[in-house]
C-alpha cells in the first residue's frame, strides 16, 4: 500500500490528541463526582450513562483516525492504463552567427532569443520539441522530445561560438529541420526560425518552398534593429575590444532583414513575429502553434495504483452515524 499525500499523515497527531482530551474530560467528571459523595452511587442514580458516553468518544477518535487515512489517499493493487498523447512536431532553429552579439536588443540578440524561446518551451508542454543551431552551417542542438526541460537545457547552451563556421544559412537551416520532420503527420508540424535574418546565398526562399510542399508551416521571428548595428569583439576575459570589421577595415553593421523573413512565412502559410522589442509578447507565436492539428505522439502503458480512500471514509461515516445514534442516557432511544 502507498498513500498519495503521505504528508497528510501528520495530522494523526490529533487521533491520541483527542483521546486524551476525552480521557481528561472523563477524569474531571469523576473528580467532581466524588467531590459529592461515592463516585458509583451517583452513576447509579445519574440518568447519564458513562459507558456510552466512552463509547461515542471512542467511535468518535476511530472515525477521525479513518477520515486522515482518507485524505491521504491510499493506494494498493495497480492495473495497466494506456496513455495516449497528441500534440505537435516543432522545431525552433536558432540563429548563433556572430551577428546575433548585437547589443541592439538587451542584453544582445543571442540572450534575449534564449529568454524570449525558454519562455516559449514552458507553453509547448505536450508537444514534442527538437532544436536546430545555425551560423555557417546548420546542425541539431536538441532531437525532437517531449522532454521539455530537457530542451530548455540544450537552449541555454547555445552561443555564438556553438559553430566555428560563421555565416547565416537560414535555407541550410530549414532544410534540416524539413527533414526531421519528414515521419510527422502533415499539418501537425512547424518550424519556428529565430534570426536577424541576414542570409548569406543558402536559398532560404527556395527552402521555404521545399517546407510548404511538406506541408509545414514556418514562424519566422526577427530580432535586431532595421538601422544596423555593430557587432562587439570581447577577448577571452569577456572584455570589449572593438567592433569587428571587414576587409577593408570597415564597421560592419548587422541589419535585421524582414523582407526576407516575411517572405518566407508568406510561402509556408506562417506567420511573421518581431522580437525587436523588450515588450514582445509571444502570446500570438503560441496561438499560432496551438492552432495546427494535432497528431499521436505516443501510447505508453504506464502502472497505476488504484484509489482505496473510498473504503476509509466510508467506514468513518459508519462510525459517526453509529456514534449518533447511540444515547447518552440510560434505558431511552434517541
Amino acid at each position: 500500500m502507498r498513500f498519495e499525500n503521505p504528508y497528510l499523515l501528520f495530522f494523526l497527531i490529533l487521533i491520541p490528541a483527542t483521546a486524551a482530551v476525552y480521557f481528561y474530560a472523563f477524569l474531571l467528571r469523576k473528580k467532581a463526582l466524588d467531590k459529592f459523595g461515592q463516585g458509583s452511587l451517583l452513576d447509579k442514580l445519574s440518568t447519564a450513562s458513562v459507558a456510552r458516553k466512552k463509547a461515542k468518544a471512542a467511535l468518535t477518535v476511530l472515525a477521525l483516525f479513518f477520515v486522515v487515512i482518507a485524505l491521504a489517499r491510499p493506494q494498493f493493487g495497480t492495473k495497466l492504463v494506456e496513455i495516449k498523447r497528441r500534440g505537435s512536431d516543432i522545431v525552433l532553429a536558432v540563429d548563433v552567427s556572430l551577428s546575433m552579439l548585437a547589443e541592439d536588443v538587451k542584453p544582445n540578440r543571442i540572450e534575449r532569443s534564449k529568454l524570449l524561446l525558454s519562455g516559449l518551451l514552458q507553453q509547448l508542454e505536450g508537444n514534442k520539441v527538437g532544436i536546430v543551431a545555425f551560423a555557417g552551417t546548420a546542425f541539431w542542438q536538441c532531437p525532437l522530445t517531449l522532454d521539455i526541460t530537457a530542451a530548455n537545457l540544450f537552449l541555454q547552451q547555445m552561443n555564438t561560438n556553438l559553430i566555428p563556421v560563421q555565416g547565416t544559412v537560414i535555407g541550410d537551416a530549414i532544410r534540416l529541420a524539413v527533414k526531421g520532420l519528414s515521419k510527422t503527420s502533415e499539418k501537425s508540424k512547424s518550424i519556428v526560425i529565430l534570426t536577424d535574418g541576414e542570409d548569406h546565398k543558402s536559398d532560404p526562399l527556395g527552402a521555404a518552398e521545399e517546407a510548404a510542399k511538406a506541408k509545414i508551416k514556418i514562424f519566422a521571428v526577427g530580432i535586431g534593429s532595421k538601422n544596423g548595428e555593430p557587432i562587439p569583439v570581447k577577448d577571452e576575459s569577456a572584455k570589449f575590444i572593438g567592433y569587428k570589421k571587414d576587409k577593408n577595415g570597415n564597421i560592419v553593421m548587422s541589419k535585421m532583414d524582414i523582407g526576407v523573413l516575411e517572405k518566407i512565412a508568406e510561402i509556408t502559410g506562417g506567420q511573421y513575429f518581431d522580437a525587436s522589442s523588450a515588450q514582445t509578447d509571444i502570446g500570438g507565436l503560441v496561438n499560432a502553434i496551438r492552432g495546427l492539428e494535432k497528431s499521436k505522439l505516443s501510447a505508453n502503458l504506464n502502472r497505476q495504483y488504484e484509489e482505496k480512500y473510498q473504503y476509509f471514509l466510508f467506514l468513518a461515516l459508519l462510525l459517526l452515524i453509529i456514534e449518533y445514534f447511540i444515547p447518552e442516557t440510560k434505558g431511552k432511544k434517541r
